[in-house]
């Protein structure tokens, strides 16, 4: 069975949406660990809802990233995690994490990457900014972690339309019924090695979906 580390910050509802997949068995794995960079989020007490070990690396117990990093790796190895997924985890971590994973960490951004993705582009500001725009399709991508932001190889995609009476918060909404769709579908096909990677194009192999 295939061990899934998960990385939040905050609520989380894609890490909700993960536990479901998995007791629904539309997701052949595990979750080995919860780890958060905040002690009070929310998301640890989904884990223990779960009864799925968790555990807090403040990063403002950490002088470097590095430091930072290196202790979730340990963790993740501790664990034997096979596949990391980052669920609203709002910290930038070292390349150490993925020379240690490569291609086995994944994260989820509510826009359409390339778009709208980078440094300052979380959360609300990322809605915001896709309304200002006049962009008429948003949604959400799960890409293949790389050492630079929100860059990395797509493996799933969805949209949504943007309408005119949208708000950051209402877009939001719409943006993360897809996110909780795509996100077991790419761990899926990550897990079951499914994909192909081409430079930052991700093709699925013959017969899959």
């Amino acid at each position: 069975m295939k061990r899934i580390g998960v990385l939040v910050s905050g609520g989380g509802t894609n890490l909700q949406s993960i536990i479901d997949a998995v007791s629904q068995g539309k997701v052949a794995a595990e979750i080995g660990v919860v780890v958060s960079n905040k002690p009070g989020a929310y998301a640890l007490e989904r884990a223990a809802l779960h009864h799925i070990p968790s555990r807090v690396v403040d990063h403002r117990q950490y002088q470097s990233v590095m430091e930072f990093t290196r202790a979730i790796l340990e963790i993740m190895k501790e664990n034997k995690i096979d596949l990391i997924c980052l669920a609203g985890f709002l910290r930038i971590l070292d390349r150490l994490l993925v020379d240690a994973y490569p291609n086995r960490i994944l994260n989820i951004h509510p826009a359409l990457l390339p778009a709208f993705g980078g440094k300052g582009m979380y959360g609300h500001h990322v809605h915001e900014a896709v309304i200002v725009s006049g962009a008429k399709f948003s949604g959400a991508t799960v890409h293949l972690v790389t050492a630079e932001t929100d860059v990395g190889p797509i493996v799933v995609q969805d949209t949504v339309a943007v309408d005119d009476a949208d708000t950051p918060e209402s877009l939001a909404a719409k943006v993360l019924q897809v996110e909780h769709r795509v996100y077991p579908q790419a761990i899926r096909l990550v897990l079951e090695d499914r994909i192909i990677i081409d430079g930052l194009r991700v093709k699925l192999k013959p017969g899959s979906h």
